[in-house]
């Protein structure tokens, strides 16, 4: 009997909730129903991880418990001393940046400041923006996920699947998404607010709503790499 492929519907279907995410930066304040979050963790779930180890932990925050941690989040990023007092706990990026990475890196920020009209000399203005991380981009529902300090890289790996499937999983359901590792640098003052034990680490956060359709910020479209530029066929 021949495998039966996918039908046309659902191949559009999967390709365009892929398609159409993108980090979106302002939210309305449409609110999210419990249930449809937890149907797109539960979908997210299903993401593959080694011996089905399944490394993630999830938070979801909305309301006074969202706006009490973006409080004391902001507080320590506006804190003069944040450089010396909110240190990283993993490196997400390189320590020392190369091209192509560094071009693209560059671009896709001055692309961002171009569209909000922010000159390269304005330090506060970029503050700001960078701030808006930290209000989860005025979204409804902020998400900060967290993994036991004795998983391995391996479980890292597991972890983006993870956080890719939900990202689909709201896109099927009209949703939008921006993952920040932005969070990750304030894992003590979010830590206090989560009471997470000393074998729990912050990875990341992330926002969940519906975009803000008439948010300048989100214009903003990023460009991909050609396949012929990352992959090579061998026969």
């Amino acid at each position: 009997m021949e495998p039966q492929g996918p039908l046309p519907d659902e191949v559009a279907a999967v390709d365009r909730a892929i398609l159409t995410r993108r980090s979106v930066r302002a939210f309305l304040d449409t609110p999210v129903p419990r249930e449809t979050v937890e149907d797109i963790l539960g979908v997210a779930s299903r993401a593959p991880s080694g011996t089905n180890s399944q490394p993630w932990r999830v938070y979801v925050l909305t309301g006074d418990a969202k706006a009490r941690l973006c409080a004391d989040v902001l507080a320590a990023y506006d804190d003069p001393e944040r450089d010396s007092k909110y240190l990283e706990e993993y490196p997400y990026y390189p320590r020392e940046w190369i091209d192509p990475y560094l071009a693209r890196r560059r671009k896709v920020g001055w692309d961002l400041y171009e569209l909000l009209e922010i000159s390269r000399e304005d330090k506060a203005r970029m503050h700001e923006q960078h701030a808006r991380n930290f209000r989860f981009f005025d979204a409804p529902v902020g998400l900060i996920f967290t993994i036991d300090r004795i998983m391995e890289q391996g479980s890292w790996l597991d972890y983006g699947m993870f956080l890719q499937s939900l990202m689909i999983a709201a896109r099927a359901r009209g949703l939008d998404t921006c993952p920040q590792a932005a969070f990750a640098r304030f894992h003590r003052v979010i830590g206090d607010h989560l009471r997470l034990t000393e074998d729990e680490m912050v990875v990341c956060g992330m926002s969940l709503g519906y975009a803000d359709p008439d948010a300048i910020a989100n214009q903003l479209s990023t460009e991909r790499e050609p396949v012929s530029g990352f992959a090579r066929f061998l026969s």
